[in-house]
């Protein structure tokens, strides 16, 4: 083998040649434990560019040199530090300019693609003649920069469509969906997939094939051509139904790219609504990346524990109860689930082997694994083994206190005790314990496999080390982990409270449920806060409401419905007629002017005092919180980041 590079100061690539005249091309940033594409990577990949023009090799394989994964798209700490518009054009210019350079090399091209290769990784991957994706569990494809209120603007809008019709592509870019290797090789993404031992070798086969390029052919290849139109307003129609141009223009621009200017964000005049001017002028895009470093910021919280947890034994087999213990085995634990007798865990178990057989789509030998790692266990055995233990019974002190008298006296002196409490104090809790200090709050959300976040609750007092392995144990099972502290509520349930409450009081006034919950949908909330009342269910938002709120009165259209056992989804009906899991919607009246900010005022203003007596550390976490917590907008960047911008517009 030869270098090819002996000119060159190469830092974050290396190439060589083998004997059958490939150039390998390796890139492997340095400093950093994933593949990005900041400027300084591709500068150097100019430089490599510049000499495979004067000397082609036989053929070329771009492949990458981390064991994390190929490349995870661009530099997103750099890029968000890019305040003018025009920086970011430049960028964009000299990204699709070398992009096409690589399209247009006089050899043959492969991408080599093994673990995750995402935004400009594909982009980069779909200016190669080939690509070969290698078929392990960590491999990966995807276009998320919708997810990031941007578009793909270095070739994907152009080249994905191309490759493999417009239906695929505009759902892979207008969703940010990832897509396995065997998933990519059967919808044309990519031309092979192989397993890693082969890997090397079936790059240099197909490099070296002449096999002609992929392209979408028949129908969707008239519907990337003369067509477009059509494809282009089916998608349109699918985005209206969940985002909002205003609030999200990057769905929207990203259509209109593909299909008015050739997918070239280049292209568009500087005055349209698709063009890159309009997108970073209105804000959602520095929002979203916002967002995309709180997450971060989250998921580094627990990282250094020491701690891992091998058993967990969860006391409450209800539906939190249940679904905790589950999640817990899908992410590899033993758990134990206890309740009053098996009649009481048979549901849960239930619900587990169903969500087990989706989750490994019908594979009964990992099935019967998962399940074999789930154990009823009516009479608490497993306290004495675990590290963990969840109480997620029903909110109700005196059973609590029962119940951790009896656990801290059969518990290992170093497992995690913990609650998971929405709405009591840990201190009012813990006055049961010989050692109070033990007890932490690990707060799911339901439904727990969709919910990201966890609260991790300490209060004064608490053992920094039970606390440090409490958030060790959440980020081991893939949450987001946000330390608060005790209080009622704590973060998410005490900005949720007084949001609800305010909603409820519209419709004592004689608003329709339907109109309250339309105006915070098209706020961009996931739900209404009318459905979310009902979905979480009426007589727990009586229950907690006062201690959580301060009111003193529940609002008479609440108080009717619990008192006739209409508590929401559960029973059927509540404020909505539930039909098949899912509110039947009929009556909406004219909007009320200046709802909208009503609604918004009692959560902006709890987050506020969240911040302000400390139950979070800061106004970031709170964003962080609410936004994973509760589905809070995310174009906004979160309330106090909201309340900060209107409040210096």
């Amino acid at each position: 083998m030869s270098e090819m590079t002996p000119a060159m100061q190469l830092e974050h690539w290396r190439m060589h040649t083998d004997e059958s005249g490939i150039a390998w091309l390796t890139i492997d940033v340095a400093d950093s434990a994933a593949n990005t594409l900041g400027s300084a990577v591709l500068g150097e990949f100019a430089q490599i560019l510049d000499l495979l023009e004067r000397v082609p090799p036989k053929a070329m394989v771009m492949q990458s040199g981390k064991e994390a994964g190929y490349i995870a798209g661009a530099n997103l700490e750099e890029y968000a530090r890019i305040e003018a518009v025009a920086d970011i054009k430049a960028l964009v210019a000299r990204n699709w300019g070398l992009f096409n350079r690589l399209e247009a090399l006089p050899c043959p091209t492969l991408a080599l693609i093994r673990g995750h290769c995402m935004g400009g990784g594909l982009e980069i991957s779909l200016a190669c003649r080939y690509r070969i994706a290698v078929d392990e569990p960590g491999t990966r494809l995807a276009l998320p920069e919708v997810m990031l209120g941007i578009v793909p603007g270095w070739g994907g809008m152009l080249r994905l469509p191309r490759l493999v019709g417009p239906a695929a592509a505009l759902d892979m870019m207008l969703t940010g969906k990832q897509i396995d290797a065997r998933r990519a090789r059967k919808m044309g993404l990519v031309d092979e997939c192989v397993p890693p031992r082969v890997m090397e070798s079936a790059a240099r086969m197909l490099v070296l094939s002449g096999q002609p390029v992929r392209r979408a052919k028949g129908l969707q290849a008239w519907l990337n051509g003369p067509l477009k139109f059509v494809a282009a307003a089916g998608a349109r129609k699918q985005v209206a139904k969940k985002a909002r141009r205003e609030n999200y223009p990057a769905p929207y621009a990203i259509i209109d790219t593909w299909q008015r200017f050739d997918g070239n964000c280049l292209n568009v005049p500087s005055d349209h609504p698709a063009s890159l001017d309009h997108i970073f002028a209105q804000g959602t895009a520095r929002n979203l990346v916002r967002v995309f470093f709180l997450q971060q910021r989250l998921k580094s919280l627990g990282k250094d524990s020491a701690f891992k947890a091998r058993h967990v034994h969860v006391v409450g087999a209800g539906v939190m109860g249940g679904d905790i213990a589950a999640w817990c085995v899908q992410r590899g634990l033993t758990v134990t689930l206890q309740d009053q007798n098996i009649a009481r865990i048979a549901p849960a178990m239930s619900r587990a082997a169903e969500g087990f057989s989706k989750k490994f789509r019908g594979d009964r030998k990992q099935v019967r694994f998962a399940m074999d790692r789930l154990i009823a266990d009516p009479g608490g055995r497993g306290v004495a083994q675990a590290d963990v233990i969840i109480e997620a019974i029903f909110e109700n002190l005196e059973a609590k206190h029962a119940l951790f008298r009896d656990i801290e006296a059969r518990a290992r002196p170093d497992a995690v005790l913990a609650t998971n409490t929405s709405s009591l104090r840990l201190e009012d809790i813990r006055t049961c314990l010989q050692r109070p200090e033990r007890l932490v709050g690990i707060h799911f959300f339901n439904p727990v496999a969709r919910m990201p976040l966890v609260e991790v609750v300490e209060a004064d007092g608490t053992d920094a080390t039970v606390f440090a392995r409490a958030m060790g144990f959440v980020h081991q099972l893939d949450k987001l982990p946000l330390p608060v502290k005790s209080a009622p509520g704590f973060l998410v349930n005490a900005v949720l409270g007084p949001y609800m409450l305010e909603a409820i009081r519209c419709v004592d006034e004689g608003m329709t449920p339907e109109s309250v919950d339309a105006v915070m949908e098209s706020f961009g909330m996931p739900m209404g806060p009318i459905e979310l009342a009902d979905t979480v269910g009426l007589d727990i938002a009586v229950a907690t409401g006062k201690a959580l709120t301060g009111a003193s009165e529940v609002p008479d259209a609440l108080a009717e419905l619990v008192q006739a056992g209409k508590l929401g989804r559960k029973t059927g009906e509540g404020f909505y007629v539930w039909e098949d899991g899912r509110p039947r919607k009929e009556r909406l009246t004219d909007r009320v002017p200046g709802l909208g900010q009503r609604l918004l005022e009692p959560l902006l203003m709890a987050t506020q005092k969240c911040v302000a007596t400390g139950v979070v550390a800061d106004a970031d976490l709170a964003d962080a919180g609410v936004i994973f917590g509760t589905g809070f907008a995310p174009w906004t960047g979160g309330p106090m980041h909201y309340q900060q911008r209107e409040q210096a517009a």
